[in-house]
């Protein structure tokens, strides 16, 4: 049985591997200064990006909630694999072949592996199953709606046959277990066993933003399935519905680019817009679009700013508008501008590309409107705004949605849009407007009072926050020169003298945090090894770690690698000068206590002149 992969090919794998590839799959990245990238943090909700990755080091931590490691560490806390899973999985991305120690510990593999490789087996098994005889069924159906072989094949869509155990037979010649099939949601329990979940039904891939199969959607084609029309995989380990987002896998890239995202409502709405060029669309499964889905399209647009926009295309009915509603109540949550679009006639993606080509899809979002404006008319749809009566009551509904505008020049903007969709003067609308906002304010003042009395007992102080950031560093030259040192060392010590680095990290530093982090790096091994400052920084004692992280993490001030190095030279220079300097002064104190023409006399005389002269060699080769 194989053993331990060996640590030459986990090192070789992870020198081999960018970093910025992995985690900007999950995190729109960009550049934010000299070998430095930056985005929205996977691990917790921010609004502005605190993330920031170093290729160059193999290394990410964040600024806000202080997660750091590798590649290895990012991929088991996103993925919740094991660390042989992760080793495994990028030396298959590159094409690298593991060798195991003999005698070692078996490979440790989680159920999820098993999970994502019998979801590819059977989004495999279904694929081919749509070219049989038995699929002209679900052909027609996609040919019906405009989609052809090509198309199938590019989002990977398949045929489950009708029969209960065909992709169960299939899967289990390739070695999977009754039990691993259920706990992928593939199969139900019957009183006789298992049998097959999806049975006579097209069916789509659901994949991950990385791109790999965790479920399924499929759609009943024959009159005498009494199944739901639309049925998915049930909530496994790997597939949380509330968290997928259908076909962002392959919009990730552009939305992305463009800072752009149409959320459609179905997966053949979501075929429809890519097919037409609007492949930033994506769709939720089988359930409403909600908080989980934003922060994974905030992460993945880069959503640090107002610059981009958030589609919605709903249809214009009852189901319709409560959709938008909902999604209005969340949408404050984005940076970028929402919006909504409706086709015309009421239209959804897919029926207007057969309808009217693929030109009338891509129009479809120069029709959109902001998402305010929709709510606002869907709110004074109902009343007669004839009548006084009606005009006060739409006014009373719709003010709240204003008052819940926080940007001070987008509210006076809408207060005015309100006037004028209502025909009423502006103050008093206004006046209606702040009114609401005060009793908004005053509910959620109740709210918060209920939740935790005045004398409720404190919750523990967090250690974490005792621990010494970048932040908390006292701002003093002193410091200031041990922090940048640090950090440059960390950053391009395998580009700087080796000897120069030695005699810098060997002088204690005044800063006692830091000085703990200069003694972890100083016995780490080899700088030119890849991923050293990584390792060193693993090292750091408690509770001074999170610093190390945040000193190989944070930007380094210079334009270029080249100017970065040469700075980093220099402060390690003004260290030893510093030791020069603390030596001299030292010296100099000496003499004076003892009597000039003493052995003791001559020899501090000595040490002074050597230290004159190390001082000047230093300087001059700096020059």
């Amino acid at each position: 049985m194989a053993g331990r992969i060996r640590q030459a090919d986990v090192d070789e794998v992870k020198a081999r591997t960018n970093i910025a590839d992995i985690i900007g799959e999950r995190v729109a990245l960009k550049s934010a200064g000299v070998g430095s990238m930056k985005g929205l943090c996977p691990f917790h909700d921010e609004r502005s990006p605190s993330f920031n990755v170093r290729p160059q080091a193999g290394f990410y931590h964040c600024f806000g909630c202080g997660e750091s490691g590798d590649v290895y560490s990012f991929l088991r806390a996103m993925d919740h694999v094991t660390f042989t899973e992760a080793v495994e999985r990028l030396a298959g991305r590159i094409g690298y072949a593991l060798h195991y120690e003999d005698g070692g510990a078996a490979p440790e593999h989680t159920g999820r592996a098993r999970l994502y490789a019998a979801n590819a087996a059977a989004a495999e098994f279904f694929r081919t199953q749509l070219m049989t005889p038995e699929a002209d069924i679900a052909r027609r159906f996609l040919g019906q709606r405009g989609f052809d072989a090509g198309a199938a094949a590019h989002f990977g869509v398949g045929f489950a046959p009708k029969g209960w155990e065909g992709m169960t037979k299939a899967l289990r010649t390739q070695g999977f277990t009754d039990e691993e099939l259920s706990s992928a949601g593939l199969v139900s329990q019957g009183q006789r066993g298992v049998y097959d979940r999806f049975r006579g039904r097209v069916v789509w891939p659901i994949r991950d933003v990385t791109g790999q199969v965790i479920g399924f959607g499929a759609r009943k084609l024959f009159d005498d399935d009494n199944g739901p029309k639309y049925l998915n995989t049930p909530e496994t380990t790997i597939y949380k519905k509330a968290q997928v987002l259908y076909g962002l896998d392959l919009a990730k890239r552009e939305v992305s680019r463009q800072h752009q995202v149409v959320v459609v409502e179905g997966y053949t709405d979501v075929m429809a817009c890519h097919l037409a060029g609007i492949t930033t669309a994506i769709a939720t499964c089988g359930t409403a679009f909600g908080s989980d889905h934003i922060t994974v399209l905030r992460r993945v647009m880069g959503d640090d700013s107002t610059a981009g926009e958030v589609v919605f295309t709903f249809d214009p009915d009852a189901a319709g508008q409560k959709a938008a509603l909902r999604a209005f109540a969340d949408a404050k949550r984005f940076n970028a501008q929402t919006y909504v679009a409706t086709g015309p006639e009421g239209l959804d993606p897919c029926d207007l590309r057969l309808a009217r080509g693929d030109g009338a899809v891509r129009g479809l979002l120069e029709t959109k409107v902001p998402m305010v404006e929709f709510v606002l008319d869907q709110r004074i749809a109902g009343y007669d705004l004839r009548s006084v009566e009606g005009r006060v009551g739409a006014l009373r509904t719709a003010a709240p949605v204003v008052a819940e505008l926080r940007d001070p020049l987008l509210q006076p903007e809408y207060v005015r849009v309100l006037a004028r969709r209502l025909g009423m003067d502006t103050e008093d609308v206004r006046r209606e407007v702040e009114r609401a906002g005060r009793s908004g304010a005053t509910a959620g003042g109740r709210r918060e009072a209920a939740a935790g009395p005045a004398d409720a007992p404190q919750a523990p102080v967090d250690d974490a926050a005792l621990r010494v950031t970048l932040a908390t560093l006292p701002r003093v030259p002193d410091v200031g020169i041990e922090r940048d040192a640090l950090m440059g060392v960390l950053q391009f010590g395998h580009r700087m003298d080796p000897s120069l680095v030695a005699r810098a990290l060997d002088l204690p530093f005044r800063h006692p945090a830091l000085d703990a982090v200069r003694a972890a790096v100083r016995e780490s091994p080899g700088m030119q090894r890849p991923g050293w400052a990584v390792d060193a920084v693993a090292t750091v004692r408690e509770p001074y770690r999170s610093l190390a992280a945040e000193l190989l993490a944070a930007d380094f001030p210079a334009l270029n690698d080249d100017e970065a190095v040469s700075s980093a030279s220099d402060l390690s220079r003004r260290l030893v000068m510093r030791g020069f300097d603390r030596d001299k002064a030292e010296l100099l104190g000496a003499i004076q206590r003892v009597p000039a023409d003493s052995e003791e006399g001559r020899a501090i005389r000595l040490r002074l002149r050597e230290l004159d002269a190390q001082r000047q060699a230093l300087a001059d080769g700096a020059s």
